[in-house]
């Protein structure tokens, strides 16, 4: 019954973007669509597999998310405490660990995040190494959602992240390859998708949860935000690396290659 419900809901957020397509095709362009039935068919697929992804989020990945933020903090896990002690930020390093941990692997997992990797090698001839940008973005979205954990741990304002963040983007836009630029945007952009989104959000509404003295509203929300900015630091921070590298070994050969100067010795 919940899954027909979740399909029923599904059918209706689908039916707008297949009224704008075929209306466009059948209106404006005024072309039949070639291979209907295959697209019918594919539209079909598409539908059965978003109401599966989102029965499979409310089953597994919310409460799984949920469930180990609130084992990680809790009481009876983390280090013993003396008498009349408060609880230091440094006792939920298995919180950071994990957060990193789970950031990076879900990263290098997500569909998107490989598909705009594969293309940014084919367009750019083998310049970018497909395998080294994945990494680059896992870095950064491991990073930020570290960060985020240690933002609601400590209760620390989200805005003081943001614009230190922001700050070092700008800074790294103005000094970055201009090749690169673009696609760092977009990494940043297509690592919050299918399975990044719902793991971060049910461990930060988790983490907020647990922790005494935290608003989940308030302070459970804005992984999302710091992991969208630091995939974008990472992947220019790698382009600005790998330039500085190519510089350095193209100024060796040049100087290994420059013909010694001789004098006569009078």
């Amino acid at each position: 019954m919940e899954f027909l419900t979740i399909f029923f809901n599904t059918a209706l957020d689908i039916a707008p973007i297949a009224a704008i397509i075929f209306g466009f095709q059948y209106l404006v362009i005024r072309k039949k669509v070639h291979r209907l039935a295959s697209v019918l068919a594919g539209f079909a697929m598409v539908l059965l597999g978003l109401s599966l992804f989102l029965l499979g989020l409310e089953k597994a990945l919310f409460p799984m998310g949920s469930m180990m933020a609130e084992q990680l903090t809790s009481q009876s896990f983390l280090p013993a405490l003396a008498d009349g002690a408060q609880r230091h930020w440094s006792d939920y390093y298995w919180v950071y660990i994990f957060a990193f941990t789970i950031g990076a692997s879900t990263t290098i997992a997500e569909p998107s995040l490989i598909a705009v990797a594969i293309k940014a090698g084919e367009i750019s001839g083998g310049t970018i190494n497909p395998l080294m940008l994945r990494i680059a973005v896992a870095l950064g979205m491991a990073t930020g959602i570290t960060l985020g954990s240690w933002r609601i741990v400590t209760g620390t304002s989200l805005q003081g992240f943001i614009l230190a963040a922001y700050v070092l983007v700008i800074i790294q836009t103005l000094r970055s390859p201009r090749s690169i630029i673009p696609l760092a945007f977009d990494s940043g952009g297509v690592t919050t998708s299918t399975i990044t989104v719902p793991i971060i959000a049910a461990l930060g509404l988790g983490l907020a949860s647990s922790i005494p003295g935290r608003d989940p509203l308030l302070d459970g929300f804005g992984m999302i935000a710091l992991a969208c900015l630091f995939p974008i630091i990472t992947v220019m921070g790698y382009a600005q690396l790998a330039a500085w590298l190519e510089k350095r070994n193209r100024n060796h050969r040049e100087r290994d290659t420059r013909p010694k100067e001789t004098t006569d010795a009078l």
